[in-house]
């Protein structure tokens, strides 16, 4: 064989078919296990298992020089001295994926490098939907005359409360942070915002498949994201349509500060 038979797949492609090939084994996983009458803890623990498992294997193979940062994994030393990082949730919204017929579950994968994403997927396994940075997300026009914001499952975020009222926004809930991140791309929302508990592995993807759609991505205090820091807590993030971005931040930054810092 040389070098002219064999197909070069580039970050974004790996990043999409990683993510697409651990969630179809996620779906079969899920329906085996229930089937079987697991109970929903064995399903999450063995979901969150199985996938990072395949990711840690199938990046070892195709990109053996790269660091990996993961939910799931062992601290990787090597991102500390290299630029190339992979940033992994292998499932996001583990306990939505314990409730059988729940669909707002993702998985994520992202490629840091050095100062700016590299390449990044989020796919939707049980709703069989890939959002990738190449090619990006087409996010479409919204007719709506009030704003729709996506939130928390399980808890309502104090910076949440802030944008709703000051944007007279509607609001509706969804478990998973790329479940909501993608709510904005496809235009289901307009905006998602968090804040109080996040890490790396939870934004990275969603980040950089809405950047490459267009969209807004900061944190809530405007300042841009950064990941591979040493520490993975990442506590807040902003997505939005770039229309809302500075009525949300404004909003948040005319509140009181000590309630949402």
């Amino acid at each position: 064989m040389t070098n002219s038979d064999v197909t070069f797949e580039s970050d974004a492609q790996l990043a999409a078919r990683l993510a697409i090939d651990a969630g179809h084994l996620l779906v079969a996983l899920r329906d085996e296990l229930t089937q079987a009458g697991a109970p929903a803890w064995q399903v999450m623990d063995t979901g969150d298992l199985a996938s990072q498992r395949f990711l840690a294997q199938e990046l070892a193979i195709a990109r053996p020089g790269d660091a990996v940062l993961s939910e799931e994994g062992f601290e990787d030393p090597r991102r500390f001295d290299t630029d190339r990082v992979w940033i992994l949730d292998p499932l996001d919204g583990t306990s939505e994926y314990g409730e059988l017929g729940r669909p707002d579950w993702a998985v994520h994968v992202a490629l840091w490098d050095a100062d700016h994403f590299a390449a990044g997927a989020v796919s939707l396994p049980a709703l069989d939907l890939i959002f990738s940075t190449d090619p990006p997300a087409v996010v479409p026009q919204s007719g709506r005359s009030r704003p729709r914001l996506v939130t928390s499952r399980n808890r309502n975020p104090y910076v949440a409360v802030v944008i709703a009222n000051a944007l007279d926004a509607d609001a509706f809930r969804l478990g998973s942070a790329g479940a909501k991140a993608m709510a904005v791309v496809t235009g289901e929302a307009d905006i998602y915002v968090h804040d109080g508990g996040m890490y790396q592995w939870d934004s990275a993807a969603p980040a950089a498949v809405a950047l490459a759609a267009g969209l807004h991505v900061s944190r809530i205090d405007g300042s841009p994201m950064v990941f591979n820091d040493r520490d993975p807590w990442l506590p807040d993030l902003l997505i939005c349509r770039p229309e809302y971005a500075e009525p949300a931040l404004d909003a948040l930054r005319s509140s009181p500060r000590q309630a949402w810092r």
